[in-house]
């Protein structure tokens, strides 16, 4: 089976939930129109990253009630779409979240695990943390999904392929930081580097939508990109750029390369889940 993939690599304006709506409405269409199946957009898509104390006044519901929502819905009737907002739970908990929406329904929502609090970043001070990470059904298949920070650890992944996800979906806000030899960002390396090694141990399609602009002197590099089970980049976004991007993907693949190389046929939850156990009971101890 064959997919379409597009990556909606965008500039959100920062706080305005209208006008990110309308964006979002508009590379629906345009993907649609080029035969787009999956279209996927960053972290924090509809509000942007820097939102702060703005949180409670751009957080959503995530139900058909809503009317931005309302509208994504109608949208996804056409393909299936991964958006990235602030979402509030009947406590009146904030989380940063990824909603998967496809014929109209809500399938999946993924609320972020892990919140950076260093350096240039303060989310544990906005934001509820995730306690969950799971994979889910598709019309294409098994899905998981994770948010940025998230898969800086080896953890969310791993549990997500083991969970059935043949596809990984990456969406992120990650700036710039500092220069390597040349002109690559460091944060462009770490990012490539992290996907290309996922998409081989996992053996798995890893597609990643990163945001471009500034905020808050804060510069955002785009370089979407979705990575083969062989660990291959397919296809490469611009940097610096808006730009939806589309890369077909062959769901057959999986069965060659797993054929060839049976990372999952060979893994061992068991070991691991016996060794964490020990691990746990010795540190605590």
């Amino acid at each position: 089976m064959r997919i379409n993939i597009g990556l909606a690599q965008i500039y959100p304006k920062l706080g305005d939930l209208q006008h990110n709506l309308d964006v979002h409405l508009d590379y629906a269409a345009r993907a649609r129109n080029e035969g787009v199946d999956l279209l996927i957009f960053p972290e924090l898509s509809l509000t942007g990253y820097q939102v702060q104390d703005l949180v409670p006044e751009v957080a959503l519901p995530a139900d058909a009630d809503d009317a931005v929502f309302a509208a994504l819905l109608e949208a996804s009737r056409g393909l299936d779409i991964v958006v990235g907002f602030v979402r509030e739970d009947k406590r009146n908990r904030f989380y940063i979240a990824n909603a998967y929406l496809s014929g109209g329904q809500t399938l999946h929502i993924h609320h972020k695990l892990y919140l950076p609090t260093y350096a240039m970043f303060d989310e544990s001070r906005y934001f509820a943390q995730g306690n969950s990470v799971r994979a889910f059904d598709t019309r294409f298949g098994r899905v998981g999904m994770l948010i940025c920070e998230d898969f800086w650890h080896v953890s969310p992944p791993y549990l997500l392929w083991l969970d059935g996800a043949d596809l990984l979906i990456l969406n992120s806000s990650s700036p710039s930081r500092g220069l390597n030899e040349g002109d690559r960002m460091l944060g462009t390396r770490w990012v490539e580097h992290v996907n290309q090694a996922y998409g081989s141990m996992f053996t798995s399609y890893i597609l990643h939508c990163n945001r471009v602009g500034y905020e808050d002197g804060k510069n955002f590099w785009g370089g979407s990109s979705v990575v083969d089970p062989d660990g291959e980049f397919m296809s490469h976004g611009l940097y610096f750029d808006e730009a939806l991007i589309t890369q077909a993907i062959d769901m057959n693949q999986l069965h060659r390369t797993r054929a060839r190389l049976p990372l999952l046929r060979d893994e061992r939850p068991g070991l691991v889940r016996r060794e964490l156990g020990r691990i746990l009971s010795e540190n605590l101890g």
